[in-house]
């Protein structure tokens, strides 16, 4: 019973953040702004979603996302507001396109890069083993006869 408890306190704990005060009257808005919100960064907490923070800014953000989809903004247009207002950091995904196409690419490239030099690195050892002489051959027999 104590651990079907704390299951249902861990997995409501996002439920919380958003204020009831915050909650619009209309349930097709509601879920609208929810869906979005799970997309957006808090700038104080990093990687936590708007929806999940319970800091201030996050609330203000929570609050802004619902005001412009009250004035009639579709999905995008609410969404590059807050880009244009906060950056592109409040995108819990950031956009492909210009500057951030380098970090996306970056870690594929350097996998890519360090998976060579392991295989260029491994065959050069490979191709460097040199057979024994017949003194170690010999050394080797007398070793393995003991």
């Amino acid at each position: 019973m104590k651990r079907f408890l704390l299951i249902l306190l861990l997995l409501g704990g996002p439920v919380w953040a958003v204020d009831p005060s915050e909650i619009l009257a209309d349930p097709v808005l509601e879920e609208r702004a929810r869906d979005l919100s799970q997309g957006l960064r808090c700038p104080v907490c990093r990687n936590e979603n708007i929806d999940e923070s319970n800091a201030a800014l996050a609330k203000e953000l929570r609050i802004l996302l619902r005001e412009r989809l009250v004035a009639g903004d579709t999905d995008a247009q609410a969404v590059d507001f807050l880009v244009a207002r906060y950056g592109e950091f409040v995108l819990l995904r950031p956009t492909t396109e210009g500057a951030n196409i380098v970090l996306w690419l970056a870690a594929p490239a350097l996998l890519l890069i360090a998976l060579g030099v392991g295989w260029s690195t491994i065959r050069a050892r490979r191709d460097t083993t040199e057979a024994l002489s017949e003194h170690e051959k010999a050394e080797l027999e007398k070793i393995l006869r003991s």
